[in-house]
């Protein structure tokens, strides 16, 4: 996969853009840890589709993040990003965090936004299933929340590195504070921004792909998701945590090919 860099006018943010693959265009919009190390949904996606994945401000070497306060700035900021693109009609496929800038996306703009991919998206909040507190959990806890295989999950996190060396551990802290300096912007202390009242909004044609054993943000947000979502498939994977698409990318790419 290569880096390129966009600067957005006006505010002169320089974009990080990770790009893979041939054929139709596919934004891809990573969740609140980033890009993982060699993701392996975006070398699954990148397989099949021109996969265009920006970083948001405050992740890798994205810069920008004082000039985005709030959920109405980051989903312009995206819009932004994805005119700046210039792509044709892509996919927009959205992880957690990123699920949940999708969506807004396309309920703002939705006669731009045609297919929709949300992989466990956040941004819905019930009362009767709350959603853990990322902010508040340390390295170690991350695989558990995010994987149903959490030894392969700590492997895909770390690239192999020991959780509890004290230096992964101050780099990891360092660029946490950074990026869930970005993420708390919208995600903390819930991820709730108003999304549901806009969810009706959406016209673009929508898949809703979750994990079974999704521990962060349980399946049954899924159903809340599909509900409001008029033109919406849910698709369920078994043996998937949280990041469905790092876990079972070959199921989470036959999905969206099947779907679109």
């Amino acid at each position: 996969m290569k880096s390129r860099f966009l600067t957005l006018k006006p505010s002169a943010a320089r974009i990080q853009i990770v790009e893979a693959g041939k054929g139709k265009d596919l934004l891809y919009l990573h969740g609140a840890g980033g890009h993982m190390p060699n993701d392996p949904l975006l070398a699954a996606l990148a397989s099949k589709y021109r996969v265009v994945a920006p970083l948001l401000p405050g992740y890798g070497q994205s810069t920008g993040e004082d000039g985005v306060r709030d959920m109405l700035d980051v989903t312009l900021h995206a819009l932004d990003v994805l005119e700046a693109l210039k792509l044709k009609k892509p996919i927009v496929v959205g992880h957690s965090m990123g699920g949940m800038i999708a969506a807004e996306m396309a309920a703002i703009a939705h006669t731009e936004i045609t297919k929709l991919c949300l992989l466990a998206p956040a941004g819905l909040w019930l009362d009767d299933h709350p959603i853990a507190d990322i902010f508040s959990k340390l390295p170690y806890e991350l695989p558990g929340l995010l994987f149903h295989d959490r030894e392969a999950g700590q492997k895909l996190l770390t690239s192999g590195v020991n959780m509890e060396d004290p230096e992964f551990l101050k780099e990891f802290l360092v660029m946490n504070a950074r990026r869930l300096g970005m993420a708390g912007k919208i995600l903390f202390p819930i991820p709730d921004r108003g999304l549901a009242q806009r969810l009706y909004r959406i016209t673009a044609k929508t898949l809703i792909v979750w994990g079974r054993e999704d521990v962060l943000i349980p399946p049954v947000y899924g159903d809340a998701f599909k509900r409001a979502i008029s033109k919406s498939r849910l698709v369920r994977i078994a043996k998937a945590g949280h990041a469905v698409g790092q876990e079972r990318p070959a199921a989470v790419l036959k999905a969206i090919r099947d779907f679109f």
